[in-house]
């Protein structure tokens, strides 16, 4: 029997539809975004994260690998939409939620903005090489091609 002071459920409010979507406690907060996006289409609006809300009190912020809590009386899940978040605030609050989560996993996503701008660039880099080498060897292949038959004749003429 389920104990009643714990839900086994949370709700997450979503502004863009009006609609309120069941979640089982302990769902990361990555999942019920991705859900919710996709139960909305092609909406122009897309939810960004989850807060939990309250009156006169600050949001509290779930990043993606960060697990929903209900937090008990007057607080509420509700979606964050990319149309709240303006210019540099989206850029501020993107950068300090997602940070933290990279820092703390220690996988190959904790490289910095400016790592993976690198490697973009070595990828620019690398194509416009083998652009180059492509041309070198198509001259190549041109100029061959344009010397076969005078080459021929002349193997031609030296076996007789």
């Amino acid at each position: 029997m389920a104990d009643d002071s714990s839900p086994v459920f949370l709700e997450v409010f979503c502004e863009i539809s009006g609609k309120e979507y069941r979640f089982t406690a302990g769902t990361k907060a990555e999942f019920v975004v991705s859900v919710i996006n996709r139960k909305l289409g092609s909406l122009k609006s897309r939810v960004v994260y989850i807060e939990a809300v309250k009156e006169g009190e600050e949001p509290i912020s779930f990043g993606n690998d960060a697990i929903l809590v209900n937090y008990g009386h007057g607080w509420k899940l509700k979606t964050v939409i990319e149309s709240e978040i303006h210019g540099t605030e989206k850029k501020n609050d993107l950068l300090q939620r997602d940070l933290p989560r990279k820092f703390a996993s220690g996988s190959k996503d904790s490289k910095s903005t400016s790592v993976e701008g690198d490697q973009s660039l070595k990828y620019i880099g690398r194509i416009m090489v083998a652009f180059l080498f492509m041309f070198i060897l198509g001259g190549l292949f041109t100029i061959a091609l344009e010397n076969l038959p005078g080459l021929i004749l002349l193997f031609y003429n030296s076996s007789i």
